[in-house]
């Protein structure tokens, strides 16, 4: 960053990477990857802070990629099935590959787990652990092919990296202080190279035009959320069932980017609650005066 002139949301978007997924693709866009990446200091935190600040909010609001690329959008309410526990329960059964005999020996590990902490109290209401003691039999059954079906398809989109790879922990999470604001950046994949860090997601189906926004949003909470401010080398969205790979690279172009989508998306849920759907010039409007 330039400094507090141009603050954490100003500059130009640097170009979106695309390319067929396949093994060769893929490790040359993690090789490939500048050295050279963003890193936020706390002028560029308060900066931010201020920005969000001046969206007020009325309850605890929580953004994410998704929101970014619904425009704004509030979600519904969320509910699990077997398509939302998938990735859950597909993480944790890869970290664990490496104890048992297959996948599907990971995963009915995971479910028993899972089940064992709701037996023992553990599991607290809205959990997956507490949804899944409540679920019928041939239902743990559909849910539990959907996360051997789901980590096997991870598995092989990265199993063909060079460079050493391994599941993420968790996603990523950044509390904007005083602003009543959390933001979620996804995270499936950490690739550690000698020159830095590359972080992978995968998703289902096909990326649509707002493809880009989101993986600049995931980028800009994984890089406020390190604790030095320091932002991957790229960030790589895998579309398997498409076939295709998208990356931003860790630039502050690209981090700028990230935090204006997401005050976009602060700005257009303030105005959904407060007086429905804005018109297109009112809302640009606002939206210039706070990421100019």
């Amino acid at each position: 960053m330039d400094g507090p002139v141009g603050g954490i949301a100003g500059g130009p978007v640097s170009a979106l990477v695309q390319r067929r997924l396949t093994s060769q693709n893929l490790n040359d866009l993690i090789e490939g990857a500048p050295d050279v990446v963003a890193v936020v200091g706390d002028e560029h935190r308060l900066s931010l802070t201020s920005r969000f600040r001046a969206v007020p909010s009325d309850e605890h609001r929580r953004l994410d990629a998704w929101m970014v690329e619904q425009a704004g959008r509030p979600p519904g309410p969320f509910v699990w099935s077997p398509a939302t526990a998938r990735r859950l329960l597909a993480s944790n059964a890869l970290r664990r590959r490496g104890q048992v005999d297959s996948l599907l020996d990971a995963v009915r590990d995971e479910v028993a787990e899972q089940l064992l902490r709701a037996a023992k109290g553990y599991a607290r209401a809205g959990s997956l652990g507490h949804w899944l003691a409540g679920v019928p039999h041939p239902v743990l059954g559909l849910i539990t092919a959907e996360a051997v079906n789901w980590a096997t398809q991870c598995l092989e989109c990265v199993e063909g990296i060079a460079s050493p790879w391994r599941i993420a922990s968790s996603d990523v999470y950044y509390d904007v202080a005083r602003a009543r604001t959390t933001l979620r950046g996804r995270r499936d994949v950490v690739v550690e190279t000698p020159a830095g860090r590359v972080i992978v997601r995968i998703r289902s189906g096909q990326p649509g035009k707002s493809a880009g926004p989101g993986l600049r949003a995931d980028l800009m909470v994984e890089t406020l959320a390190h604790p030095e401010g320091v932002a991957p080398r790229r960030y790589l969205g895998l579309w398997p069932d498409a076939g295709l790979v998208l990356g931003v690279d860790g630039s502050m172009e690209n981090v700028r980017a990230g935090a204006r989508d997401f005050l976009r998306a602060a700005v257009v849920q303030r105005r959904l609650r407060l007086a429905g759907p804005p018109s297109p010039g009112r809302e640009s409007d606002e939206v210039r005066g706070l990421v100019a």
